[in-house]
């Protein structure tokens, strides 16, 4: 009775909501002791000396009064209109704070809510190609006509194209910072729906894992003459706001666990992914070491030669690539077209008929996938599958997977593996019977 009469207990305070350090920074502007201490501050951790720091009684002061404010829990949006500043503002505070050089720094950006299941949704909407026309063996072929009929991501993946082509001199191939400079805009202002496709799709043959190596351009973009030390390249990447935040944003949703059912954090393939293309663009650039299609293996140009007694740490920090659960399972999830089924607040229906789409005339890219040979020069145009030598493919598999009707939420169209073999979710097996209806109706004569 006494309980009742007490009513419930109090709910925990809710953690206030990181703003941008921008605005974190501004309104500390505007309030007279907030400035004098953040001043203050900055010029304690100038010398980024942790002791000092902590020996000085106005740095001691100046800090206190941070970790109170919204300087100490701001954070920063990829692609935001001040990005570079914000990073800025988040270093010059949590460099100093931190106790040394640090294996695995925290991300500078809010963390990602978004899923695959989003953008296997968005794709199949917005590609704009009928399942028809798709070429059922070349993914990464689809992936480059859906691309094309985005003005926006045809005018920025030409850009790069020609960019990172582009010779200057014999002896000087291309040029790098002004290649790297143009893949950065395309990841960073084109959706994922198109840049994932691009970067991650699924291939059966080595013409198609070619085509997808080939998609940063590596001969300008990633390789170069010699491999430098992993660590250096690291260090490099660190002395840089926009590449180090990059990497740390990398090392947040990409270090393997194995805690969770997918080694990723949080189980969210879709920042993994998205981390990872964010590090393309810099001297840190991963890429496919090979056209393989039987194994997956991603690492930045560099090596552990000559680490010294520094090559376990080295070896650690390449194995993050190379050797990556988490990022391996992302990847190939993606190309499967499949997602952790996470129980969603309002469950969403198994099969969803998507709108027509009026067919528009299709613009596909170049279509040739020679091993030795990489067409950047044009990106062609033809109006039928006839002109690009394409047959469709009139098995079984194709009637289940490829009409409008049939494509559930979480995968994107062409794709014909539609779930994770190691799934069991009562949802997944749905889809597979309601994929399956259109066969038995034949067959049983109903």
């Amino acid at each position: 009775m006494l309980r009742s009469l007490a009513g419930p207990p109090p709910a925990p305070p809710v953690p206030p909501v990181p703003m941008d350090c921008v605005r974190a920074t501004e309104l500390c502007a505007a309030d007279p002791g907030c400035s004098s201490r953040y001043r203050t501050l900055r010029q304690c951790l100038a010398g980024r000396d942790r002791n000092t720091l902590l020996a000085n009684r106005e740095c001691q002061l100046a800090l206190g009064v941070l970790q109170e404010s919204p300087l100490e829990r701001c954070r920063c949006k990829r692609g935001m209109k001040k990005e570079l500043q914000c990073l800025q503002i988040y270093w010059s505070i949590h460099l100093g704070l931190a106790e040394g050089e640090e294996f695995y720094e925290a991300s500078p950006y809010e963390p990602v809510t978004s899923r695959l299941s989003d953008i296997f949704r968005l794709a199949s909407i917005f590609s704009g190609m009928d399942p028809a026309t798709t070429s059922k063996s070349n993914h990464c072929l689809d992936a480059a006509k859906a691309c094309n009929l985005n003005d926006n991501c045809k005018r920025l993946r030409s850009g790069y194209i020609s960019t990172c082509s582009r010779e200057l001199s014999a002896t000087e191939p291309c040029s790098r910072r002004k290649c790297h400079k143009a893949l950065r805009q395309f990841f960073d202002r084109v959706p994922g729906e198109f840049t994932f496709r691009l970067l991650f799709c699924s291939c059966r043959d080595p013409a198609c894992a070619e085509r997808r190596r080939q998609t940063i351009v590596p001969s300008c973009s990633y390789e170069d003459k010699e491999k430098p030390n992993c660590l250096d390249l690291r260090g490099a990447c660190r002395a840089d706001h926009l590449c180090r935040s990059r990497l740390a944003d990398f090392h947040t949703n990409c270090q393997a666990t194995f805690q969770s059912l997918t080694n990723c954090p949080g189980d969210n393939f879709q920042a993994c992914l998205g981390s990872y293309a964010g590090l393309i663009g810099f001297d840190i650039t991963p890429n496919y070491v090979d056209a393989s299609t039987t194994s997956i293996t991603i690492s930045p140009w560099c090596s552990c030669k000559g680490s010294g007694n520094m090559e376990e740490e080295c070896e650690k920090f390449l194995r993050d690539f190379t050797e990556n659960p988490c990022l391996r399972n992302a990847i190939q999830a993606f190309g499967n077209g499949t997602d952790v089924n996470l129980a969603p607040k309002i469950p969403n229906p198994a099969v969803t008929a998507l709108p027509k789409v009026d067919k528009s005339p299709v613009l596909p890219d170049d279509v040739n996938d020679s091993n030795t040979a990489y067409d950047t020069s044009v990106i062609s145009t033809c109006t039928s599958l006839q002109e690009q030598g394409l047959k469709p493919n009139q098995s079984k598999e194709q009637s289940l997977c490829y009409s409008q009707a049939q494509l559930t939420t979480d995968v994107m169209p062409d794709q014909k593996t539609f779930m994770d073999p190691k799934a069991g979710s009562s949802r997944q097996r749905e889809s597979r019977i309601l994929l399956l209806i259109p066969i038995l109706i034949p067959v049983l004569g109903l």
